[in-house]
């Protein structure tokens, strides 16, 4: 089969059967009629379109929009690991070696996309189910394939997102967003308990190097107060610098958070850029740490690392955090939750809703009510419900 496709470029097809071919031609008419119809889309294949769009994310990058490295790596991840595991994806940046495969099976990568379909996309995502693969990574992965395809059908190698709406059903009661805070009691035992964060190391380490880490375990106990009384994540809470702390105000001004590789970014969403109170004993420990700590110039960070840097995140929940946790011997719980107790405790002492979620950054309403809206107090539907009972009594 000959024929010129509406950009004027020609194509050959080449059948064994007649009806195979005649199949195609009615095929190629329809799709022709309705302007659906990509001459990339029976070439390219999902490997490519992995390609293109790691590409397309990695220049956006270069240029500084909104796109961190922490995203770039993790959808390198999700296509290496399952998208295509084969190998067929090789958008890598140079002299960065592959990790071990996984060991999936189900990948995608050789697929054509004319011939990806929505039930070929549900194959891949009980294949990962089956792999091991949890529901969260399952849907991350999905959700990565679903914006691969969707700047696909931008740069026309293929007309449909066939990945957009799947969906990966949980556990009957996955769904919660609810949370649990802290108790007052395990937040003061975590405050109370003593870690000798120099035992961590080598016995042959130098006792500057012992010193200046029980230092650093002194400042720890200021950085879980402060996460627990602003609420601040943690990408947020290590980007802080002292020009974003007012002493004499008593106010924090959140405009920024930083990524696992130090890259500095604008704040999750544009609720998250706002101004947190802070009650007078946090600021008196603020105003010594500054007037003790070396790095005390407006541009450094208020928690930085013995050397001034960034905090890593990674190593100090390895270095303090859960030897603290042991210590303490209370039930272990991740950075997060100094979070959440933070915003249980405006909640008891009174905060609204609306102002609840200014203070978190929340980007919705709706977000501050499905986690922490069991939390408000509830006195007006009782008085509600015995005003009911007394009138059918």
């Amino acid at each position: 089969m000959d024929f010129v496709d509406r950009f004027g470029k020609r194509h050959r097809e080449q059948f064994k059967l007649k009806r195979d071919a005649e199949d195609r031609l009615a095929e190629l008419q329809g799709s022709t009629r309705s302007g659906t119809y990509r001459p990339l889309a029976d070439k390219a294949d999902v490997a490519q379109a992995c390609a293109a769009f790691c590409k397309y994310m990695t220049e956006r990058s270069n240029r500084g929009e909104k796109v961190t490295e922490s995203y770039l790596r993790t959808t390198r991840q999700h296509c290496e690991n399952y998208i295509d595991p084969a190998g067929d994806y090789v958008v890598r940046r140079p002299g960065l070696v592959r990790k071990d495969s996984i060991g999936f099976k189900g990948g995608l990568g050789a697929i054509k996309l004319a011939d990806l379909t929505a039930a070929r996309t549900i194959k891949f995502r009980d294949e990962m189910r089956r792999h091991g693969a949890g529901v969260v990574t399952t849907r991350r992965v999905l959700g990565t394939l679903s914006r691969i395809m969707k700047h696909a059908v931008e740069t026309d190698l293929v007309t449909m997102n066939v990945a957009k709406g799947i969906r990966v059903i949980g556990t009957r009661d996955e769904d919660s967003e609810r949370v649990t805070p802290p108790s007052k009691d395990d937040l003061a035992t975590l405050l109370a308990a003593e870690v000798d964060v120099a035992l961590q190391d080598d016995a042959a380490v130098k006792r500057a190097r012992k010193v200046r880490d029980q230092m650093i375990a002194a400042a720890f106990k200021l950085q879980i107060r402060f996460a627990a009384s602003t609420g601040l994540r943690a990408s947020e809470q290590w980007a802080l610098r002292w020009r974003n702390i007012d002493l004499q105000l008593g106010k924090v001004t959140v405009d920024s958070r930083i990524d696992a590789y130090g890259n500095i970014d604008t704040t999750k969403s544009a609720a998250g850029k706002r101004t947190v109170p802070m009650g007078k004993a946090l600021l008196t420990r603020l105003i010594e740490w500054r007037a003790a700590t070396k790095f005390s110039k407006d541009d450094d960070f208020v928690f930085p690392d013995s050397r001034g840097n960034f905090t890593r995140h990674t190593n100090m929940m390895k270095r303090f955090w859960d030897p603290t946790i042991v210590a303490a011997g209370v039930e272990p719980i991740g950075w997060h939750a100094l979070r959440h107790f933070a915003v249980s405790t405006w909640i008891e002492a009174g905060l609204q809703p609306k102002a609840v979620q200014t203070l978190a950054g929340h980007a919705s309403y709706a977000i501050t009510m499905n986690r922490y809206g069991h939390l408000f107090p509830s006195d007006d539907h009782q008085i509600a419900f015995d005003k009911i009972a007394e009138a059918l009594a």
